[in-house]
C-alpha cells in the first residue's frame, strides 16, 4: 500500500500546482481544431450517418458546422482520432 499511497499523492500534488498555475512536470495535450463538415463530407457521410456512426447528436454537429459552436473537450478529442484513424474509432464503438 506504501507504494500506491505515494503514487497517488505525488499525483494529487502534481495536479494541484498544475491547477494553481505553477509549473511541474506535467505533460498537457491541446487537441486541434477540426473542420468537422469537412471531415464528415471526406467520409461521405451525411450528418445523421456521422452523429449515429460516432455518437454525437444532429443538433450538435448542426451546431459545429454553421460554427454557433465548437467542439470542446472530449469531443474535440474524439473528431482529432476519428480525423487520423475514423475504423479504430468505429471498431471501438461496435461491440
Amino acid at each position: 500500500m506504501g507504494k500506491s499511497f505515494d503514487s497517488i499523492s505525488r499525483g494529487l500534488n502534481e495536479a494541484i500546482a498544475h491547477a494553481k498555475g505553477k509549473k511541474v512536470a506535467v505533460k498537457t495535450y491541446k487537441p486541434e481544431m477540426v473542420d468537422v463538415s469537412a471531415l464528415r463530407q471526406g467520409m461521405g457521410m451525411t450528418q445523421e450517418q456521422f452523429a449515429a456512426r460516432f455518437g454525437f447528436s444532429v443538433a450538435t454537429l448542426r451546431h459545429w458546422e454553421r460554427g454557433d459552436r465548437t467542439p470542446q473537450g472530449a469531443s474535440l478529442v474524439l473528431l482529432n482520432v476519428i480525423k487520423r484513424a475514423p475504423d479504430v474509432v468505429t471498431a471501438a464503438l461496435s461491440s
